[in-house]
């Protein structure tokens, strides 16, 4: 545990005694322990962004209009603050997940729902949406949606663990959802929902305790039998045996000559143009726009050639 902010000796006194410079102590915040890792925030990110790529399609064959899903963030908050953090009324659905305990969370704006009811029934999906409560048939369209996204969800996070949502209600006060306390570390997934190219935020709250034991499995390399490290031996070889076969762009060519572009538009045929090039410099020899070599043009049979030659000592 670090040590809090009123008891800075011990950082500074390692600097006295043990020879390393001096650090000022970090303030420990107990309502934020640090436990997701960015190597576990990449891996649901990466899981996540394949959700946001399949939902896209979903929502744009669903309502039969442009719509577009992209992920914001990945990142660990306690329950309070991301309850705290949605707008009031909302369209919460209420899911478990197992083999995750507790439950989960599928957020986003009551007039996102809305309009996505009313391209779903056929409507032109009107800016101006009722803040209500669902009806009983709006809230059955909806929910047959939310099903087929959290489908996705299932497959964009089968790398991390094999879930089955299942959706176990619905709720429009974030301050009535108790799902879990205000302390419980919690994942959340923030989204960009655009229909019709009108921005909403959808996000996905997951128990972070629950999830740490399936991304830890999944950051850790998978075991290596002796056949699969023979196996890769002989690949990186013959790799590396290929470069040498491997062809590149060669190109010869005078040095960078600047001009302006008023002189590049005034040319006409018979222009001469002085090159910055001196006239007993070689030519460069780059590939790739790096310069590896200098020549000397030529010719061998009936086709130019260059011979290569060492740089003369002068100022490029």
């Amino acid at each position: 545990m670090n040590p809090p902010a009123s008891t800075p000796s011990v950082a500074e006194g390692t600097g006295a005694h043990g020879g390393r410079e001096s650090s000022k102590a970090v303030a420990y915040d107990f309502r934020r322990p640090i436990q997701l890792s960015r190597e576990h925030s990449r891996i649901l990110q990466v899981g996540f962004d394949s959700f946001a790529r399949q939902a896209t399609t979903l929502f744009t064959s669903s309502l039969r209009t442009v719509c577009t899903l992209s992920l914001l963030s990945v990142e660990q908050q306690n329950y309070g603050e991301y309850v705290e953090g949605l707008l009031a009324p909302t369209y919460m659905t209420i899911f478990t997940a197992e083999p995750l305990a507790g439950r989960c969370v599928l957020e986003m704006p009551v007039k996102a729902a809305m309009t996505c009811i009313d391209h779903t029934l056929g409507g032109p999906g009107s800016v101006l949406q009722p803040l209500r409560n669902l009806s009983e048939i709006e809230n059955t369209v909806m929910t047959r949606l939310t099903e087929r996204l959290l489908a996705e969800m299932r497959y964009s996070l089968g790398n991390v663990l094999d879930c089955q949502p299942q959706i176990a209600g619905v709720e429009y006060s974030p301050l009535f959802a108790q799902l879990a306390a205000a302390s419980d570390v919690m994942a959340v997934a923030t989204f960009d929902l655009r229909i019709d190219d009108r921005p909403f935020k959808l996000t996905i709250c997951l128990p972070f305790s629950e999830l740490l034991p399936y991304l830890v499995a999944a950051a850790a390399p998978a075991p290596v039998s002796d056949r699969e490290r023979a196996t890769r031996t002989r690949s990186a070889q013959l790799l590396r045996a290929q470069f040498d076969s491997v062809p590149v762009d060669l190109a010869v060519r005078f040095r960078t000559t600047r001009v302006s572009p008023d002189s590049l538009g005034e040319l006409a045929v018979g222009d001469v143009i002085r090159l910055s090039h001196p006239a007993a410099a070689p030519l460069d020899v780059t590939t790739d726009d790096a310069v590896f070599a200098h020549a000397t043009p030529g010719s061998k049979g009936p086709k130019l050639a260059a011979l290569v030659v060492g740089a003369p000592k002068e100022d490029r």
